[in-house]
């Protein structure tokens, strides 16, 4: 996480509560705050991509009809 101060010149103690302050908020939203939080299993791109066919043999007719 980056902090610019674009204007002024704010002390060591306003610079420790303005980071406090955006942890905190961090921390109560569910987030991390040093990336996005990981993705649960709804939102997980890797569950749209498609399955293999099942290989011909014993009970290949019943796994074609069925979902893994």
């Amino acid at each position: 996480m980056v902090i610019k101060v674009e204007r002024g010149s704010p002390t060591p103690e306003e610079l420790a509560a303005v980071v406090a302050l955006v942890q905190a908020r961090a921390a109560a939203a569910g987030k991390s705050a040093d990336g996005p939080a990981p993705l649960d299993g709804w939102a997980d791109l890797a569950r749209n991509v498609p399955r293999g066919v099942p290989a011909p043999g014993p009970g290949a007719w019943r796994a074609s009809a069925w979902p893994a």
